[in-house]
């Protein structure tokens, strides 16, 4: 399995000099590692039983990209995203940059960070034309997404596993893991800002933003389309219900409301939600959904426990072993790599909010922005912006990894000089107690 997992692994790196379309890739790859998951069970039954629990979580994750795609399609046809841009007043590379960082991880640190990749790249279609400057901005939005997301414990997936289980609490991880997610974002946008790309020509996006006109009730599509997508953690607050019916939920609520709002109109149908849907990129979900099958069939094999069991003899320090998983995440997928660490350790190994849960959470969330199928983030701009492995590869993902080990670096720093999390917890007035 580990064999075939590496070929088709090596047929989507190489996709543009094989001539095969990754998707296709992905799903046949996925669909050989649970053949031969079911020759090797102990029966059928068991590897059928072990398929049916991944899809459902693998369909949740792909019923949640499809609902979020559609309403910021729905968004993008209204040209709602016109109220962000036309507040985003530089037209400076260089400002730019850090003003699409910043923006991209406030908002993963609400909302996840696959929705905030989705939002943000389609922002940039908006704001520059095509060009090298507007995919290094997209990498940009994919590094600032997972930095964004592991500081909170609803802003990625692996930190919300972290906090339902009890490994993590809400203040102490905010408190200290923020100032490591900033670090690891302000690295490679000072880097960035010398790289030949930003330094160059200056982009002239003024036509592009002149040649918009809002549609009717724009404003209001908008408003409804970004509230839904915000109170998709909201809804899992309430109800304890998977993310992904809230999201389902808000897109019904913005194809009701577009319906009303363009009825009897038949000029305005590809406002309307069954136009979006044809717009989407299925194409880069089904990838989505070969990855995270065949990662799961990995999993259900005991492959990635057996890599855990490995680092876990392996390496002595609890930092490294954190700092590792977080190295392998940007190759393989963190959910997974996560689960098999909670697995390994209880909380009578490390009891909650410990520095070896904190780096977990922290190393799973950024380590993906390495590689751009290391995380949902990047595999979404992969297939909105057509960027490869390879010109991510080059262009940005040493920026990544000089963040990633900055970012360990500050929080390793702030544990030394007694800036515990766990301390401002139990001070009473910082923990609300």
């Amino acid at each position: 399995m580990a064999l075939l997992f590496g070929i088709g692994y090596a047929g989507i790196i190489f996709e543009e000099s094989l001539a095969f379309n990754k998707s296709g890739v992905g799903l046949l790859m996925a669909v050989s590692l649970w053949v031969i998951r079911s020759i090797g069970a102990p029966s059928t039954d068991i590897a059928v039983a072990e398929l049916t629990h991944a899809s459902a979580e693998v369909s949740e994750i792909v019923f949640f990209l499809l609902g979020a795609m559609t309403i910021v399609e729905i968004v993008d046809a209204h040209q709602g995203f016109k109220l962000v841009t036309d507040n985003i007043t530089t037209r400076k590379p260089r400002s730019l940059l850090w003003v699409v960082g910043f923006v991209t991880f406030f908002l993963s640190s609400v909302l996840d960070n696959l929705t905030s990749t989705i939002v943000m790249v389609s922002l940039l279609r908006k704001l520059v034309p095509p060009s090298e400057y507007r995919k290094l901005l997209g990498a940009v939005v994919v590094i600032a997404a997972n930095a964004g997301g592991a500081w909170t414990p609803i802003g990625d997936v692996t930190t919300t596993m972290l906090w339902i289980h009890g490994q993590i609490s809400t203040l102490p991880t905010m408190t200290g893991l923020f100032v490591p997610s900033v670090v690891s974002l302000a690295v490679p946008l000072a880097l960035m800002s010398f790289s030949s790309e930003v330094n160059g020509k200056g982009q002239n996006t003024d036509d592009v933003l002149a040649s918009e006109q809002m549609a009717p009730r724009g404003q209001l599509v908008f408003a409804v389309g970004i509230g839904a997508l915000v109170f998709v953690p909201i809804f899992k607050s309430l109800t304890g219900l998977p993310p992904y019916l809230g999201m389902l939920f808000g897109l019904g609520v913005l194809w009701i409301l577009t319906d009303a709002i363009h009825y009897g109109e038949s000029e305005r149908q590809r406002l309307k939600v069954p136009q979006a849907l044809s717009r989407i990129d299925t194409q880069g979900a089904l990838f989505f959904l070969g990855i995270l099958l065949s990662v799961s069939s990995l999993e259900a094999a005991g492959l990635l426990r057996e890599i855990a069991n490995y680092l876990d003899a392996h390496i002595p320090s609890s930092e490294l072993i954190a700092s590792a998983i977080g190295v392998v995440s940007a190759i393989i997928d963190n959910v997974p790599l996560v689960a098999a660490a909670m697995g390994m350790y209880d909380l009578s190994s490390y009891p909650q909010d410990s520095q070896f849960w904190q780096l977990v959470a922290f190393c799973a969330g950024t380590g993906g922005s390495m590689l751009v199928i290391g995380s949902a983030a990047g595999v979404a701009l992969m297939g909105m912006e057509k960027v490869d492995f390879f010109w991510y590869l080059r262009k940005a993902s040493g920026f990544a990894f000089a963040g990633y080990a900055a970012g360990i670096a500050a929080y390793l720093a702030s544990q030394n000089l007694h800036f515990s999390p766990t301390i401002a917890a139990n001070i009473p007035f910082i923990s609300g107690s």
